[in-house]
C-alpha cells in the first residue's frame, strides 16, 4: 500500500501502523524509509505532535 499524501489519511494510517505493528516512531520510518523530520513536520502542519509515551501522533 502506498503511504498517504493527504495529511489527515497520513495521520490516520501513521498512527494506526504504531499502534499496531512499530514500538516506536524510528522504526516505522526505518521500514517506510521515510525521514522521521518530514513526516513530523508534515503532521505539525495540522496540529499533531508525536508523543512517545503512547507512540501516537495527538
Amino acid at each position: 500500500m502506498a503511504i498517504p499524501k493527504d495529511p489527515v489519511m497520513l495521520l490516520s494510517y501513521v498512527n494506526t501502523q504504531l499502534r499496531d505493528h512499530y514500538a516506536s516512531l524510528e522504526e516505522f520510518c526505518s521500514w517506510a524509509d521515510m525521514e522521521k523530520e518530514n513526516l513530523c513536520q508534515i503532521l505539525e502542519g495540522i496540529d499533531y505532535y508525536y508523543d512517545p509515551e503512547t507512540n501516537q501522533f495527538r
